[in-house]
């Protein structure tokens, strides 16, 4: 099998869920990291614009957002699953509600000043990291929490989370992991790299237990790989077979598309649509350094739109 190649960076908690996702599957890879800001220029060399962490690079396959990864590593390694069929609805809607809410409550409690100022080695990283990240949420479509309701909606979580564990449970749905454990772990673990959140954090013990448990998966077998060794990787590979085919209206193989995500990071792919089905859309592109890429996103959470005329 072709190389797995996580682009990512240290901190980003999307990139522990990921690295997290290849250790419980016991998968050797590659790591590449990437910028924390802008600009990305070996990231969108791969996806074309797209620039959230992490992407999943297989030869000249790139795999964009955990929900598609976690399905993709899924495929490769099926055992230990990460969707049990007793829990796998439950699983599934857990992911999406973690991914997104969770997530973005935590952020908010995650960027207050002080906590954000104890985070960064120097004023002028925390500045640009903060603009960064306002310029990645404009357009966005989704709502930023208050801290005022984003602090009292964590505490019931975690109440409530910690109440669960209690009862003798391991994870989250039995004795072994799955991926909503690991899409409920990565907000809070990204809350508990701020010193400054332990003490609000240490009332919840079975919580805590369970992160540890969580963490002890670890990110399995990789090495080290340079950001122009991917892109040549991807430059001498071909893109897997992919099915042609479309269930979205209006929207055929073959046609010139563009493809973003509908909450924030509103950064448009354009491509050729290789397929487009419940789970997965898919992109062809050509750039001039990565040669003919395909580009996967989940097809939840991402919509495809046609370009301008004068862009077909």
């Amino acid at each position: 099998m072709t190389d797995i190649i996580l682009h990512h960076y240290p901190t980003s908690p999307f990139a522990e869920k990921g690295r997290l996702l290849l250790g419980l599957k016991q998968l050797p890879w590659k790591s590449v990291l990437i910028p924390r800001v802008m600009p990305k220029p070996d990231v969108v060399a791969l996806t074309g614009g797209y620039r959230r962490t992490p992407i999943l690079q297989i030869g000249s396959d790139v795999y964009c957002d955990t929900a598609l990864i976690a399905q993709k590593l899924e495929q490769l390694a099926p055992a230990p699953t990460l969707f049990p069929k007793a829990h796998a609805a439950a699983i599934h809607a857990t992911c999406q509600w973690a991914d997104s809410q969770l997530f973005q409550t935590a952020v908010v409690i995650a960027f207050q000043p002080e906590v954000m100022a104890a985070a960064f080695a120097s004023v002028e990283e925390m500045k640009t990291f903060a603009a960064d990240r306002a310029a990645m949420r404009q357009g966005a479509t989704a709502r930023r929490t208050p801290l005022a309701e984003a602090k009292p909606a964590m505490s019931l979580f975690l109440r409530h989370l910690d109440t669960q564990l209690s009862a003798g449970q391991r994870f989250l749905f039995g004795d072994a992991p799955t991926a909503a454990d690991l899409s409920v772990y990565h907000p809070l673990w990204f809350l508990r790299a701020r010193p400054l959140l332990l003490p609000w954090l240490a009332p919840y013990e079975a919580v805590g237990a369970w992160m540890e448990r969580v963490a002890a998966i670890g990110h399995g077998s990789h090495s080290e790989l340079t950001s122009g060794q991917a892109i040549e990787i991807a430059k001498t590979a071909k893109p897997a077979d992919v099915r042609p085919e479309s269930d979205a209206e209006g929207f055929d193989p073959g046609d010139r598309v563009k493809v973003l995500p509908t909450d924030y990071g509103l950064d448009p792919v354009a491509g050729e649509l290789v397929a487009c089905s419940s789970t997965e859309i898919a992109v062809r592109r050509r750039d001039a350094r990565a040669g003919e890429v395909v580009v996967h996103f989940p097809r939840l959470h991402y919509e495809l739109r046609k370009p301008p005329a004068s862009d077909a």
